[in-house]
């Protein structure tokens, strides 16, 4: 925890969230993260409130949504707006997908499974 107020560089805020500083550069570039300020050496500088973003960040790509929809989730948390219609929408879309995957999955597993019962040797010719 930082003291009250202070402000952390990239590199600290890197090194204790476990994300990469060319990952949290990319997140702010996109949008994602917000710097409270700049230092004189235009150093990004961030409070402890980088480090409940960085995780909700990881925990909505986990689900790979996509960046926008990360984007609009985080705009709608710090404008206190509720974005949940919009949030259960893209989790039911992308669990859609992951149960359609499962499918084929299983759909290919039985077809192995056909193919390994039926296989006849060839004599290693």
């Amino acid at each position: 925890m930082t003291a009250a107020g202070a402000l952390l560089k990239i590199g600290a805020v890197a090194e204790r969230s476990g994300v990469s500083v060319k990952t949290i550069r990319f997140y702010c570039d996109q949008g994602l993260l917000k710097t409270v300020t700049r230092s004189d050496g235009r150093y990004r500088l961030f409070d402890d409130s980088v480090f409940a973003e960085l995780a909700l960040i990881r925990r909505l790509r986990a689900m790979d949504l996509p960046l926008a929809t990360v984007g609009t989730v985080l705009s709608a948390r710090r404008s206190g707006t509720c974005s949940c219609n919009d949030l259960q929408a893209s989790i039911r879309g992308k669990l859609t997908e992951i149960q359609q995957r499962v499918n084929e999955l299983q759909t290919l597993e039985v077809e192995l499974n056909t193919m390994l019962n039926s296989w006849e040797p060839c004599g290693g010719r």
